[in-house]
């Protein structure tokens, strides 16, 4: 399973968590939201085939945080903020994914 699809797994097992990825994608900056198993840019066109990755294996993750859903972005609910790619493997392991 690749790093997109664990976090796509993670927020399945937990849907009221949203994931906010800030990433570089081929050198492009992208922010990527992953909420109940889909994820989608915030950027940039996301494809309409959901087996495509958002987030790609070569992206580097800059920073993450995790809110409480709904997404509200003019009032948003932290539960963590400022993950790396390491705490968010971390985050997919303890919930078994």
């Amino acid at each position: 399973m690749t790093f997109a699809q664990r976090l796509e797994q993670y927020t399945l097992k937990h849907p009221n968590d949203v994931l906010i990825i800030e990433a570089e994608i081929e050198g492009e900056p992208d922010c990527v939201m992953v909420f109940r198993g889909f994820s989608s840019s915030l950027m940039r066109s996301t494809a309409f085939d959901p087996d495509v990755p958002v987030l790609p294996e070569t992206a580097i993750v800059l920073r993450a945080d995790r809110l409480r859903a709904p997404y509200q972005p003019d009032n948003p609910q932290y539960l963590d903020r400022d993950l790396d790619r390491d705490q968010l493997i971390d985050l997919c392991d303890r919930a078994g994914v």
